[in-house]
Protein backbone atom coordinates (compact mmCIF):
# COMPACT_ATOMS: atom_id res chain seq x y z
CA UNK A 1 0.00 0.00 0.00
CA UNK A 2 3.26 2.22 0.34
CA UNK A 3 2.20 4.04 -3.40
CA UNK A 4 -1.00 5.04 -2.15
CA UNK A 5 0.16 6.81 1.15
CA UNK A 6 -0.45 10.17 -0.50
CA UNK A 7 -3.89 9.95 -1.96
CA UNK A 8 -6.53 12.23 -0.28
CA UNK A 9 -8.54 10.25 2.59
CA UNK A 10 -11.90 12.00 1.25
CA UNK A 11 -10.67 10.12 -2.22
CA UNK A 12 -10.75 6.64 -0.22
CA UNK A 13 -13.58 7.50 1.60
CA UNK A 14 -15.42 8.01 -2.07
CA UNK A 15 -14.37 4.29 -2.76
CA UNK A 16 -16.66 2.60 -0.62
CA UNK A 17 -19.49 4.82 -1.64
CA UNK A 18 -18.69 4.31 -5.18
CA UNK A 19 -18.43 0.38 -4.26
CA UNK A 20 -21.54 0.13 -2.85
CA UNK A 21 -23.17 2.05 -5.70
CA UNK A 22 -21.88 -0.42 -8.44
CA UNK A 23 -22.63 -3.73 -6.03
CA UNK A 24 -26.57 -1.84 -6.54
CA UNK A 25 -26.05 -1.10 -10.28
CA UNK A 26 -25.14 -4.89 -10.54
CA UNK A 27 -28.05 -6.09 -8.69
CA UNK A 28 -30.11 -4.76 -11.05
CA UNK A 29 -28.63 -6.45 -13.81
CA UNK A 30 -26.36 -3.05 -15.09
CA UNK A 31 -23.50 -4.12 -16.98
CA UNK A 32 -21.36 -0.80 -17.47
CA UNK A 33 -21.87 2.57 -15.95
CA UNK A 34 -20.80 6.20 -17.02
CA UNK A 35 -18.56 8.11 -14.79
CA UNK A 36 -21.76 10.35 -14.98
CA UNK A 37 -24.30 8.08 -13.87
CA UNK A 38 -21.98 6.85 -11.02
CA UNK A 39 -21.46 10.81 -9.64
CA UNK A 40 -24.99 10.92 -9.75
CA UNK A 41 -25.55 8.10 -7.83
CA UNK A 42 -23.45 9.45 -5.01
CA UNK A 43 -23.90 13.05 -5.43
CA UNK A 44 -20.51 14.10 -6.56
CA UNK A 45 -19.38 15.09 -10.15
CA UNK A 46 -18.18 13.17 -13.32
CA UNK A 47 -14.67 14.35 -12.89
CA UNK A 48 -14.25 13.80 -8.88
CA UNK A 49 -15.14 10.09 -9.87
CA UNK A 50 -12.63 9.96 -12.66
CA UNK A 51 -10.17 12.10 -10.38
CA UNK A 52 -10.71 9.17 -7.32
CA UNK A 53 -10.51 6.03 -9.62
CA UNK A 54 -7.02 8.00 -11.42
CA UNK A 55 -5.10 7.82 -7.98
CA UNK A 56 -5.67 3.45 -8.80
CA UNK A 57 -4.93 3.00 -11.86
CA UNK A 58 -6.81 2.84 -15.35
CA UNK A 59 -10.30 1.55 -15.38
CA UNK A 60 -12.40 3.18 -18.15
CA UNK A 61 -13.18 1.44 -21.91
CA UNK A 62 -13.71 4.00 -24.59
CA UNK A 63 -17.31 3.68 -26.03
CA UNK A 64 -17.92 1.90 -22.72
CA UNK A 65 -17.53 3.62 -19.86
CA UNK A 66 -16.90 1.51 -16.55
CA UNK A 67 -17.49 -2.95 -16.75
CA UNK A 68 -19.38 -2.94 -13.78
CA UNK A 69 -17.93 -7.04 -12.41
CA UNK A 70 -14.49 -5.36 -13.34
CA UNK A 71 -14.95 -2.26 -11.25
CA UNK A 72 -15.84 -4.43 -8.21
CA UNK A 73 -13.69 -6.66 -8.43
CA UNK A 74 -10.80 -3.86 -8.94
CA UNK A 75 -12.08 -1.37 -5.87
CA UNK A 76 -12.45 -4.41 -3.20
CA UNK A 77 -8.96 -5.33 -4.03
CA UNK A 78 -7.93 -1.59 -3.42
CA UNK A 79 -9.33 -1.62 -0.28
CA UNK A 80 -8.28 -5.25 0.97
CA UNK A 81 -11.77 -6.61 0.82
CA UNK A 82 -11.44 -8.94 -1.58
CA UNK A 83 -10.48 -12.00 0.83
CA UNK A 84 -12.48 -12.79 4.16
CA UNK A 85 -10.98 -10.86 6.99
CA UNK A 86 -11.91 -11.83 11.04
CA UNK A 87 -12.90 -9.19 13.10
CA UNK A 88 -13.27 -9.28 17.29
CA UNK A 89 -15.65 -6.66 19.52
CA UNK A 90 -14.39 -5.39 22.82
CA UNK A 91 -17.66 -4.02 24.76
CA UNK A 92 -20.81 -5.68 24.54
CA UNK A 93 -23.30 -3.22 25.84
CA UNK A 94 -26.47 -2.35 23.59
CA UNK A 95 -24.25 -0.48 20.79
CA UNK A 96 -21.57 -3.75 21.01
CA UNK A 97 -24.64 -6.09 20.53
CA UNK A 98 -26.46 -3.86 17.94
CA UNK A 99 -23.60 -4.08 15.96
CA UNK A 100 -23.03 -7.93 16.11
CA UNK A 101 -26.05 -8.63 14.69
CA UNK A 102 -25.72 -6.43 11.95
CA UNK A 103 -25.20 -8.89 8.55
CA UNK A 104 -23.51 -6.16 6.58
CA UNK A 105 -20.26 -7.00 8.12
CA UNK A 106 -19.92 -10.55 6.48
CA UNK A 107 -20.94 -8.80 3.31
CA UNK A 108 -18.17 -6.66 3.09
CA UNK A 109 -15.57 -9.14 3.69
CA UNK A 110 -15.54 -8.77 7.57
CA UNK A 111 -16.27 -11.90 9.36
CA UNK A 112 -17.33 -11.45 13.05
CA UNK A 113 -16.03 -14.32 14.94
CA UNK A 114 -15.30 -13.10 18.57
CA UNK A 115 -16.64 -10.62 21.30
CA UNK A 116 -14.96 -9.22 24.62
CA UNK A 117 -16.04 -7.53 27.77
CA UNK A 118 -14.44 -6.87 31.34
CA UNK A 119 -17.95 -7.33 32.81
CA UNK A 120 -18.19 -10.68 35.00
CA UNK A 121 -22.15 -10.69 33.97
CA UNK A 122 -21.39 -10.66 30.89
CA UNK A 123 -18.61 -13.48 30.03
CA UNK A 124 -19.89 -16.67 29.04
CA UNK A 125 -23.76 -14.69 27.42
CA UNK A 126 -24.21 -15.61 24.01
CA UNK A 127 -23.51 -12.77 21.97
CA UNK A 128 -25.10 -14.41 18.47
CA UNK A 129 -25.67 -18.19 17.68
CA UNK A 130 -21.68 -18.83 17.37
CA UNK A 131 -20.21 -16.42 19.81
CA UNK A 132 -20.09 -16.13 23.40
CA UNK A 133 -18.56 -13.60 25.32
CA UNK A 134 -15.12 -14.32 26.80
CA UNK A 135 -12.59 -12.58 29.61
CA UNK A 136 -10.49 -9.83 28.13
CA UNK A 137 -7.89 -11.96 29.18
CA UNK A 138 -8.57 -14.10 26.19
CA UNK A 139 -7.90 -11.56 23.79
CA UNK A 140 -4.04 -12.51 23.10
CA UNK A 141 -5.24 -15.96 22.34
CA UNK A 142 -7.71 -15.73 20.34
CA UNK A 143 -6.37 -12.83 18.06
CA UNK A 144 -3.77 -14.96 17.54
CA UNK A 145 -5.95 -18.60 16.65
CA UNK A 146 -8.32 -16.79 14.82
CA UNK A 147 -5.52 -14.27 12.89
CA UNK A 148 -8.03 -11.62 13.63
CA UNK A 149 -6.12 -8.02 12.31
CA UNK A 150 -9.42 -5.78 12.89
CA UNK A 151 -11.25 -5.11 15.93
CA UNK A 152 -14.69 -2.54 17.38
CA UNK A 153 -14.19 -0.88 20.40
CA UNK A 154 -17.82 -0.10 21.97
CA UNK A 155 -16.80 1.11 25.20
CA UNK A 156 -17.24 3.72 27.24
CA UNK A 157 -14.62 6.69 26.95
CA UNK A 158 -12.98 6.36 30.33
CA UNK A 159 -12.38 2.93 29.23
CA UNK A 160 -10.87 3.29 25.57
CA UNK A 161 -7.52 3.72 25.58
CA UNK A 162 -6.94 1.06 27.63
CA UNK A 163 -8.94 -1.26 26.16
CA UNK A 164 -7.45 -0.34 22.70
CA UNK A 165 -4.15 -0.74 23.96
CA UNK A 166 -4.84 -4.38 25.31
CA UNK A 167 -6.34 -4.69 21.43
CA UNK A 168 -2.86 -3.33 20.11
CA UNK A 169 -0.83 -5.58 22.27
CA UNK A 170 -2.66 -8.31 21.31
CA UNK A 171 -1.82 -8.16 17.80
CA UNK A 172 -4.94 -5.84 16.59
CA UNK A 173 -4.03 -2.85 13.74
CA UNK A 174 -7.67 -1.94 12.94
CA UNK A 175 -9.47 -0.12 15.41
CA UNK A 176 -13.00 0.83 14.61
CA UNK A 177 -13.96 3.19 17.48
CA UNK A 178 -17.35 4.01 18.82
CA UNK A 179 -16.26 5.42 22.13
CA UNK A 180 -16.27 9.40 21.73
CA UNK A 181 -13.11 10.06 22.56
CA UNK A 182 -9.42 10.30 20.35
CA UNK A 183 -7.55 7.28 20.91
CA UNK A 184 -3.45 7.72 21.17
CA UNK A 185 -2.11 4.76 18.92
CA UNK A 186 1.56 4.14 17.80
CA UNK A 187 2.46 4.26 14.14
CA UNK A 188 1.46 0.91 11.85
CA UNK A 189 -2.00 0.77 13.92
CA UNK A 190 -5.19 2.24 11.93
CA UNK A 191 -8.03 3.82 14.06
CA UNK A 192 -11.61 5.29 12.30
CA UNK A 193 -13.70 6.95 14.62
CA UNK A 194 -17.36 7.10 14.75
CA UNK A 195 -18.72 9.41 17.25
CA UNK A 196 -22.36 9.48 16.80
CA UNK A 197 -22.89 12.34 18.43
CA UNK A 198 -20.87 14.35 16.61
CA UNK A 199 -22.65 13.52 13.16
CA UNK A 200 -25.93 14.65 14.58
CA UNK A 201 -24.15 17.91 15.45
CA UNK A 202 -22.76 17.92 11.39
CA UNK A 203 -26.39 17.33 10.44
CA UNK A 204 -27.95 20.31 13.12
CA UNK A 205 -25.46 23.08 11.29
CA UNK A 206 -26.56 21.96 7.71
CA UNK A 207 -30.01 22.31 9.03
CA UNK A 208 -29.50 25.56 9.87
CA UNK A 209 -29.05 25.09 13.79
CA UNK A 210 -26.21 27.21 13.97
CA UNK A 211 -25.49 30.65 15.30
CA UNK A 212 -23.98 31.80 11.75
CA UNK A 213 -26.85 29.70 9.98
CA UNK A 214 -23.99 28.98 7.34
CA UNK A 215 -26.35 25.95 5.74
CA UNK A 216 -25.18 22.73 4.62
CA UNK A 217 -21.16 22.22 4.37
CA UNK A 218 -18.97 21.01 1.76
CA UNK A 219 -17.76 17.32 1.07
CA UNK A 220 -14.38 17.84 0.63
Amino acid sequence: MAKFERIPTPAVRRLSLYLRQLERFRAADRRTVSSRELGDAVAVSDAQVRKDLAYFGQFGHPGIGYRIAELIDRVRRILGTDKQSNVLIVGVGNLGRALASYRGFAKQGFDLVAAFDDDARKIGTRLTESIRVKPMDDLVKTVAGHQIRFGILCVPATSAQAAAEQMIAAGIRGILNFAPVTLQVDAGVAVSSVDLAVHLEQLSFQLGGGRYGAGKAADV
